[in-house]
């Protein structure tokens, strides 16, 4: 499997070279992703089909962007993002990484602390982007119940009863839910978040360096990513050790993990069926 001819001609223009070889590599299951060899060296190349997911690669490009404005990590560069036919793709440096080491989570929990940093006036974005293939609405609210109720929960809560993975009564619990839910946390300013955040979205080399990678960014509650983190493991304790130092978390925090992991768990369900209907339910009436 190789990248399309159209999509060869445009990379080698842009980078006055010419591409010596390519292989497959994995890259999700809604991306085809490839190795390119080039005399200058070598690079990352993402491509899906533009008309099954519009404006998926600019999104990520805008919130790789934002990662890396931040200057507390490390991002693969944007090199070029585009369209060659039917097919949208994204090409970024190459990455040399390693599996995963404590020494890397360890230096991400200090780094995501200071993305955490950077805070904006309302929750949201000024553009909508991906969570995994299903769109995600970023439209802005002043508070954060608000925000997490309309743009995060009920998109999924309906979608998941369109497919009738969700009875009448889940969705009456969800309202419940969405009524207690302003008093089961402590408020907070709006962070950066990277907003899809575990051990597959973040790369480490030899060196290690954390890199984040496919993220969903928007301004949250930033204990959502803390929440992410342990959905599916893969980080440290020191993780959280060197996290907690840098930006101290509200009492309690751990506490809230199946709260905040209530939405990616609905896109899974959405996503992958209903495996994850218990795992949901029982996130939900932990808090009624």
């Amino acid at each position: 499997m190789t990248p399309s001819k159209g999509i060869i001609s445009i990379v080698e223009e842009h980078l006055s070279d010419t591409i010596t070889g390519s292989r497959f590599v994995s890259g999700g299951s809604i991306n085809i992703a490839y190795e390119l060899q080039t005399a200058g060296g070598k690079y990352f190349l993402k491509v899906n089909h533009k008309a099954l997911y519009p404006g998926m690669f600019a999104a990520e490009a805008e919130g790789l962007k934002l990662l890396a404005q931040t200057k507390a990590v490390k991002v693969p560069v944007i090199v070029l993002q585009g369209d060659a036919g039917n097919e949208s793709f994204l090409l970024l440096e190459w990455v040399d990484a390693k599996r995963g080491s404590v020494q890397a989570t360890q230096n991400l929990g200090a780094q995501l602390a200071q993305i955490h940093g950077n805070t904006a006036d309302q929750f949201g974005l000024d553009h909508d982007n991906y969570i995994g293939s299903l769109p995600q609405s970023n439209r802005k609210h002043d508070k954060w119940s608000d925000f997490f109720i309309q743009e995060r929960l009920q998109p999924m809560v309906s979608l998941a009863a369109d497919k009738r993975l969700l009875e009448y009564a889940d969705a009456g619990n969800f309202e419940k839910l969405y009524s207690k839910l302003p008093g089961l946390f402590d408020e907070e300013a709006p962070a950066l978040l990277h907003g899809d955040l575990w051990s597959g979205n973040y790369l480490t080399t030899p060196a290690d360096e954390p890199y984040l990678i496919d993220p969903a960014v928007y301004y949250g509650h930033r204990e959502v990513d803390l929440a992410m983190t342990a959905l599916f493991g893969g980080f440290s304790n020191e993780f959280y050790i060197d996290y907690n130092q840098a930006f101290p978390l509200a009492e309690g925090w751990q506490q809230r993990t199946d709260l905040w992991n209530l939405y990616p768990l609905l896109v899974h369900l959405n996503l992958f069926g209903a495996g994850y209907l218990d795992r949901v339910r029982d996130a939900v009436k932990n808090y009624l």
